[in-house]
């Protein structure tokens, strides 16, 4: 190209970028610009190694160019012009990897208080340390206050809060069973429709049944969301996975942690009493598992993985991906010292997690979708953002290959939402979502936790910065 025809290009595509770019120009509030190190009209980010979230091979010595918050080039650092404009970073040792699409988010910390099981609502410090973990977009799957995730959906989109962008769950979908004083119950199927219909109309886009519901609850529910356009997921128990395939339920949660088709004792619509032992005892390699998968696939279902809140008690880290200095002190005190309680006192909980993980492996293998959330609820281990980047660790433990992991926790999100046009992967013509992490995870899993700017819409964040913010926040707001 000529000196004259690359002036001309990039001109025309920079004026082109200007019209379409609008959320790269959006205006923050103080308390977000606090925590912004990059923010510029043209960006080059050099000699980076860049995962794209596709899933294929990593590429060495990349540049990437950004306009307007959009990717207009990506290619090796010695042919990819950076336009004289530019502000330069210079990537080298580091890697580039999509901002994480994560779908199993909560807005709220759970713990066990004597016989219930309580959700402490997080405005202020989840969303920020989802997003300093590299989520630039999140699920939240299952709400205990719909009313407050749209309200902090909003003041992100606007520039008024750290957070990433939400497809904000209506509140669970459940009968009266598991006690949990803040959520709702519903007694017939018309008012699961009616929760659906309710909350689509307030601004939900995803519903999600629980563990105590009916068939009919479900088909209600699936019914009215589908006719919105809309889709539901279920943490089930009540209701089998291949009764929920059947009544055409669009995602499962928990991986295979919550089939209950393997107990034979289980009662039509009754919570099986039984899951996990039967699970426990299910081999490995079951030819029963292999067919419930199969016909999970056909029918187009797709998994969450929530390895994090799984990992068991077995003396490693006591709150899985570092995240303790984010918890109130007397909240970690008492979670530490549940775990030592818990450390080694049911191997059956670790080989049933080692299982998990070759189910999952095996599902994407026969040609499942997977996608990858946190779900900070159980003993209060799992801390947002830091558990995040703690989900690539285990799902390369599992056995995919870190491009695959990043894959899962991105592009596979993406299309499962319907915005893979606009991000999930690092093409050009997407949003500039991305995160830059010291080191090469790819070679050393743990760099992973070395997240150094995240950017949403070309917009540069300081992740330590945030994170430093907000410890000892957590179980306090």
């Amino acid at each position: 190209m000529t000196a004259a025809k690359t002036t001309w290009y990039w001109s025309a595509l920079f004026f082109i970028l200007l019209v379409q770019a609008s959320p790269a120009m959006a205006q923050f509030s103080e308390s977000v610009k606090k925590f912004i190190i990059i923010q510029s009209d043209t960006l080059a980010l050099t000699h980076a190694k860049i995962i794209d979230g596709a899933g294929g091979p990593s590429k060495s010595d990349q540049t990437l160019v950004i306009m307007k918050g959009i990717f207009v080039s990506m290619g090796n650092s010695a042919n990819n012009k950076v336009p004289v404009n530019a502000k330069v970073i210079d990537c080298t040792g580091k890697t580039i990897i999509p901002g994480m699409i994560m779908m199993h988010e909560h807005l709220f910390y759970a713990e066990s208080a004597g016989d219930y099981y309580i959700g402490q609502e997080m405005p202020i410090s989840f969303p920020q340390l989802y997003f300093a973990g590299g989520v630039t977009t999140m699920r939240t799957a299952g709400s205990l206050e719909p009313q407050t995730d749209l309200n902090l959906k909003d003041w992100i989109k606007r520039g008024e809060m750290v957070g990433p962008d939400m497809d904000v769950t209506g509140p669970y979908i459940e009968r009266e069973g598991f006690p949990v004083p803040e959520m709702l119950h519903i007694h017939s199927p018309e008012e699961a429709a009616g929760i659906v219909n309710y909350w689509a109309g307030f601004g939900c886009t995803s519903f999600k049944v629980y563990m105590n519901i009916t068939r009919a609850d479900l088909a209600a529910a699936v019914q009215a969301a589908h006719q919105r356009g809309l889709k539901v997921t279920g943490h089930l128990c009540s209701v089998t996975y291949k009764e929920a395939a059947e009544a055409g339920i669009d995602n499962l949660e928990h991986g295979f942690m919550e089939s209950s088709d393997f107990d034979t004792t289980k009662k039509k619509d009754i919570c099986s009493e039984n899951l996990f032992n039967s699970l426990k005892a299910l081999d490995v390699n079951s030819k029963a598992m292999e067919a419930l998968m199969r016909f999970l696939i056909d029918k187009k279902v797709v998994l969450t993985s929530t390895l994090t809140v799984f990992e068991p008690n077995t003396g490693q880290e006591a709150i899985p991906g570092g995240g303790g200095d984010a918890l109130l002190p007397q909240v970690r005190e008492e979670v530490e010292k549940g775990y030592r309680d818990g450390v080694n006192h049911d191997p059956g909980k670790t080989s049933l997690f080692k299982k998990e993980m070759a189910w999952e492996r095996k599902f994407v293998a026969l040609g499942g979708t997977l996608m990858a959330g946190t779900d900070p609820t159980d003993d209060g281990r799992v801390v947002p953002g830091y558990a995040d980047r703690h989900a690539l660790e285990l799902l390369t433990e599992a056995g995919f290959s870190f491009p695959e992991a990043v894959k899962i926790c991105s592009l596979n999100a993406a299309v499962y939402l319907g915005i893979e046009k606009t991000t999930g992967t690092i093409v050009v013509g997407k949003k500039a979502d991305l995160v830059l992490i010291g080191g090469d995870p790819e070679t050393h899993i743990s760099d992973v936790r070395n997240t150094e700017i995240v950017f949403k819409n070309g917009v540069g964040f300081d992740s330590k910065k945030i994170f430093e913010s907000l410890k000892g926040t957590v179980g306090r707001y």
